[in-house]
């Protein structure tokens, strides 16, 4: 690579995160192109070649490895099982690495992989873009200007209203999958409230399974108490039929409520693209901070929402790979997030709280 040249990116997986989250966020981003995309799926290879006409198809992540000195960063968006293999094999070949959530199934293969990457002298990210949704930079802002006061208690809901299972590896029963809402939108969650308040000391978690026919969690609760003094309640469901806040912040001094989802997961599904208002919402939207009455009935006053930025994930991504940077998001930080998430299956199972 030479000044000026844009890093070669090859991206395992063209699903849903590959081909809605990935791909169109690597080609917006400065510095980056998409070299290769690696999809056996003989449609989704004609989709890919028809969204970006210059990239190369691969039927296999080993033809990228027998090719490793024309690329510089592999991204894997295959179903999480792949992670931990492609992962290795992709640091192994000498290639940074960025994985979606969850980057493995247990904190310990999060930890070998991120030992494997210092070994090797290379980046190994995992895409969190939910740090850049936009309700949680606006949180994040006030909680660090102090407008809350001292934050007792954080309640987070990632709530859908699917009460018919879709299938696939994702609602799969096999453990070997890692499917689950646990480990998908527990990942957000979970990765948030330890961003916001630190690190996790105690976990209790009710896991159910409610929609016949389904075969793994679908409706799940997870408390955490931070060794900040904070207690984190954090909902994922896909049988909300109505739906909470996303955000209910409370503190000494104030509370923050926040309804509705960031819009960027919409407008990438819809074919947008960053640019110009991107991750912007309209003020009906904004939440409310204030004390003593519900925002329902006009308690607390608007606070304008931050504008989401998912493409500040990879143009840190970007300027970690030149030096210009810290990397975005550590295999560290997720493996103690798969920490909580372990923590979580064990209480949801036993019953218990468990202490970390």
């Amino acid at each position: 690579m030479t000044a000026g040249t844009p890093l070669r990116v090859g991206l395992v997986g063209y699903g849903l995160a590959g081909s809605v989250f990935h791909a169109p966020l690597i080609a917006a981003t400065e510095g980056l192109a998409l070299d290769t995309v690696v999809t056996s799926n003989p449609e989704r290879q004609e989709q890919a070649r028809a969204e970006f006409p210059d990239v190369r198809i691969a039927a296999a992540p080993d033809e990228l490895f027998d090719r490793a000195d024309e690329l510089d960063l592999i991204v894997i968006a295959s179903p999480n099982r792949t992670h931990v293999p492609v992962a290795t094999a992709a640091l192994k070949a000498g290639l940074a690495v960025v994985v979606d959530k969850p980057i493995a199934g247990t904190a310990a293969e999060a930890r070998d992989l991120a030992a494997l990457a210092e070994e090797r002298g290379l980046l190994l990210s995992v895409f969190q873009n939910r740090r850049w949704d936009n309700d949680f930079l606006t949180l994040r802002r006030l909680v660090s200007h102090g407008e809350l006061g001292d934050v007792r208690r954080f309640e987070s809901r990632f709530e859908r209203w699917r009460p018919q299972p879709k299938g696939g590896w994702r609602e799969s029963g096999d453990p070997s999958e890692i499917g689950g809402l646990l480990y998908d939108l527990g990942s957000h969650v979970v990765d948030q409230a330890l961003v916001l308040f630190g690190p996790a000391t105690q976990v209790y978690a009710e896991a159910d399974i409610r929609r016949p026919g389904a075969e793994t969690d679908d409706d799940t609760f997870i408390a955490v108490t931070h060794a900040s003094g904070v207690r984190s309640h954090l909902y994922v469901s896909a049988t909300a039929a109505q739906l909470g806040p996303r955000f209910r912040v409370l503190g000494s001094r104030a509370g923050y409520v926040k309804y509705g989802l960031d819009p960027q997961e919409a407008a990438l599904r819809e074919g947008l693209r960053p640019g110009p208002q991107w991750g912007a919402e309209p003020e009906s939207l904004w939440g409310r901070l204030g004390s003593g009455e519900s925002p329902l009935t006009g308690g607390g006053e608007p606070v304008p929402t931050l504008p989401g930025d998912y493409p500040a994930y990879y143009a840190a991504v970007a300027a970690a790979l030149t030096g210009a940077g810290p990397n975005p998001v550590t295999a560290l930080e997720a493996a103690a997030t798969l920490d909580v998430l372990e923590a979580a299956r064990r209480s949801a199972h036993d019953g218990v709280a468990v202490t970390l």
